[in-house]
Order: C-alpha cells, then structure tokens, then sequence
C-alpha cells in the first residue's frame, strides 16, 4: 500500500511538472505574440491608414495615422530643425566660404573663362548671334553713315550760315594778315623775273603790236617812229621793271591787298563757297568711313584676336579680385541671404507635397532594422511578462 501511494504521488508530481512546463510555455508564447503583434501594430500605426477612416459620419479613432495626422507639424518642425541646426550660417561658412573653396573656384572660374571665351574661336558676330544680336555691322554702318551725314550737315550749316570773318579762327585771320607784305614782295619779284623773261618779252611785243594795230594810220606813224618793235618793247620793259621796284608800287599792292582781304573777311561763306559739290563731299567722306572701319570683317575675328593677353591678365587683375568680392559679400549677406530664402518654409512646403506613402517607405528604409528590433524586444519582452504571469497562476494555483 505504501509502494501504490508514494507511485501515486509521483505520477501527480509530473502531471503538476508538465501542467506548469505548458502553463509556463503557453503564457510565454501568448505574451511573446501578443507584446510583437503590439509593437508592430504601433509601428504601423504611425503611418497607416494613410486617410481617415469614416463609419458613415463617425471617424474611426486613430485614423489617420500619427505621422499622417501630424504632418504639417512634423514639416514644420522639420524645417524648423533645417534651419536651427543643419543648414546654418555657420555652417555654410565652415563647408563653402573657406580659403581652399575660393582657391578652388578661381581656377574653376579662370579655366572656364579662358576655355569658353577668351581662348574660344567663337567670333565676336557669334557671341553677338548668342545674344540675339543679328546683323550688327549693317545696323553699325547705318547709323555710322547716319552720324557722319549728321555732323556734315552740321557743320556745312555752321560754316555757310557766316562770313568769312566770323567763321574763320581770329588768329588765322591775324596770321593772314602778317603774310601780306610777304605776299607784294612775292608778288613783285616774280614780276621783275617776267618782266626780264623772254616770255614777259614776248607778251609785252605781242601787246604793243596788237595796240599799235588796232589805233590805225597813228599806231603806224608810232611804229615808224619808234622804228624796230624791238625797241620799243625793251623800252617798255625798262619802264616796267622801273615801275614794279618802285617804293610806291609796293605800298599800292599792299594796300590793294588790304582792300580786297577786308572785302573778302565780309563776304558771306555762303557766297563764298556755294557752288562747292557739298553732297558730293559728304557722301564720300560716308563712304570712306565706313570703308575704312570695315566692321564685318573686325567682328568676325576672335577675342583673343583682339585681346591676345587677355587670360594673363583676368588671372592676374580680374578673376582673384572678382572672386574675392563675391565671397567677401556672400559672407557678410549670409545671414540675411538665408532669411530670404525661407529655407524653412521650402521644408515645410516639399514635406507637405510628399505622398505619405513615400514618406513611409523613406523613414522605414532608413529604420527598416531598427523597429524590427523594436518588434522583436516586444515579442522578447511579452514572453518574459507571460513567464511571470505563469509563475503567477502556478503559484496562486498551489496555494
């Protein structure tokens, strides 16, 4: 009898073993389930469902999800957080506004600009073409010609609208004047070398032969008394010479001078010089300009053509100092340059214009590992809090 109770009691103590081994497992397994199912459906709920969800009027409680439902929020507070502590003034300071950046960006600007334009062969009517300037040399020319027949006008106008006195320089007037005694002395000489010249023989023989002629049966009584014509022309010409070295000659031409150059200083230009083929002139002074610039031909040369230094010298005097301003002024209108931009506000806008569903698959690409961790401690930790609510259950059972 002894033997049958104490089997007794050993078959009732593995029956009690196995009812706690299956209680044990059983709320382990209903904890690790429940506390992983908890934790995913959490996760989920952050984004999902991405709309509210209605029951004809009612609105489902937690439709939508979190994010979804705090989305203006989360992209403010994200822009907010862009511009606090990402994309600072600082910050950009530290990565672009640096002595090697503006090392980098001068040889990037310098071999860029002698690249594309001053080594290019593009020709200077190109470069104009890209600027939508067409047909430059034509409309060059043609306000060219406009200019000169413009100023020629101008200035036909200005000389023809005087006389000769108010239109001449005083002091050329002046220098003229100087020159008169020196134009009788020319004068005279040159009357005194005719005169002894066998052409100014000649002329006075033909002279008096014709005057002689012409007063009849007297002039032949004069010849006859002169007797050879010779005679009498050299005669004549020792008057003359008498009559031109004469002191009273010279002050006559003077002062016929005189006369006639203050007449002259009061003749009206237009007198003057009216009859000059003034159109003529102005149109081949027009033609001679244009001809002379040749425009079509100048811009259809190279910049380097014209300005074969002109990489030595950007490198030395333009392109150091231009990108030095440039970031001396992006560094003193950084802060303020950042306001403008509103950077913020661009956040917020592309967050609010983001699909949620890829705004999903963006955090739970970048997360993916970490909330199934997060699933995994809610299963580890469900089990841990069944075993314990096993143990619970034993106990309270034996007692």
């Amino acid at each position: 009898m002894l033997f049958c109770y104490n089997k007794k009691e050993i078959e009732q103590e593995k029956v009690k073993r196995l009812e706690f081994i299956w209680i044990i497992l059983f709320m382990t397994l209903i904890g690790a389930v429940i506390g992983g199912f908890t934790n995913h459906l959490a996760i989920k709920m952050l984004f999902r469902p991405h709309e509210a969800k209605y029951i004809g009027s009612w609105r489902v409680p937690f439709t939508p999800g979190l994010i979804p439902k705090r989305r203006d929020e989360l992209a403010v507070q994200l822009g907010r957080t862009v511009t606090n502590y990402l994309l600072t003034p600082d910050t950009f300071r530290k990565r672009l506004l640096t002595p090697e950046m503006a090392t980098k960006a001068e040889h990037f600007v310098q071999s860029r600009l002698e690249k594309d334009v001053l080594q290019s062969d593009r020709t200077l009517i190109e470069w104009l073409n890209l600027a939508g300037v067409t047909q430059l040399d034509l409309t060059v020319n043609h306000r060219i010609g406009e200019m000169i027949d413009t100023r020629f006008a101008a200035a036909k106008h200005t000389i023809l609208s005087g006389t000769v006195e108010e239109k001449v320089p005083a002091k050329w007037l002046e220098q003229a004047e100087t020159h008169i005694p020196t134009v009788t002395n020319y004068v005279l000489t040159r009357a005194d070398q005719f005169v002894d010249s066998y052409e100014g023989k000649l002329m006075f023989q033909r002279l008096i032969t014709d005057f002689l002629e012409s007063k009849g049966t007297l002039g032949g009584m004069v010849n006859m008394f002169f007797g050879d014509s010779n005679s009498l022309v050299e005669k004549v010409q020792r008057e003359a010479k008498k009559f031109i070295v004469a002191p009273g000659t010279t002050q006559l031409i003077e002062t016929m001078l005189n006369k006639e150059w203050n007449k002259l200083k009061q003749r009206p230009m237009e007198e003057l010089a009216g009859g000059f083929d003034w159109d003529g002139l102005g149109l081949t002074l027009r033609e001679y300009f244009v001809n002379e610039l040749d425009i079509k031909n100048r811009l259809d040369q190279p910049i380097h053509y014209y300005w074969p230094q002109g990489s030595a010298w950007t490198a030395t005097h333009l392109t150091p100092k231009l990108l030095e301003f440039a970031f001396t002024q992006a560094e003193v209108q950084l802060e303020e340059s950042l306001k403008r931009l509103k950077l913020d506000q661009i956040v917020k806008e592309q967050v609010d214009t983001f699909p949620v569903a890829v705004l999903e698959d963006l955090v739970l690409g970048i997360s993916k590992r970490e909330f199934k961790m997060i699933t995994v401690l809610g299963a580890v930790l469900g089990g841990l809090i069944g075993i314990v609510q096993g143990l619970i259950v034993y106990f309270t059972n034996l007692s």
